[in-house]
């Protein structure tokens, strides 16, 4: 009985998590709503890094209900995309870009979610179920 109530529990997650940051980073990236002047000394490539992980955690929460096996891969890609984001942040900071200070624990947190997110959904991708295959242990 955990296994369905953990799934169902994930992709609810991912899928919120998902939409929220798919409507906030694309209204930066398109200045919906006058988002951006609200938004300060944002950094491009984190925007569109948090636009990338939206969708890929859409992706995975549709493959966390359809009991697939991918949805760790797809996560396992958002944490790739962050991380880079990461490091391409800190070389705007480290040469003198403007950037607000929110930014750091925003991209901390939402890389140690996904992270979170990519063990859960691997763990789920243990236990997913494959019809009509034969173990050969």
């Amino acid at each position: 009985m955990k296994g369905p109530i953990l799934r169902y529990v994930l992709a609810t997650v991912l899928l919120l998590f998902g939409a929220l940051t798919l409507f906030l980073s694309t209204s930066v990236i398109f200045d919906l709503f006058g988002v951006r002047a609200r938004e300060g000394n944002y950094v491009l490539v984190v925007v569109w890094a948090n636009f990338i992980a939206s969708i890929l955690y859409v992706l995975a929460a549709v493959g966390v209900i359809a009991q697939k096996r991918w949805p760790a891969k797809a996560l396992l890609a958002a944490v790739m995309v962050l991380v880079g984001a990461a490091v391409v942040f800190a070389w705007h900071v480290y040469s003198g870009g403007s950037y607000e200070q929110k930014t750091i624990g925003a991209l901390a947190f939402r890389t140690l979610v996904t992270g979170a997110f990519y063990f859960a959904a691997a763990r789920l991708g243990n236990t997913a179920h494959i019809p009509n295959q034969q173990h050969t242990r």
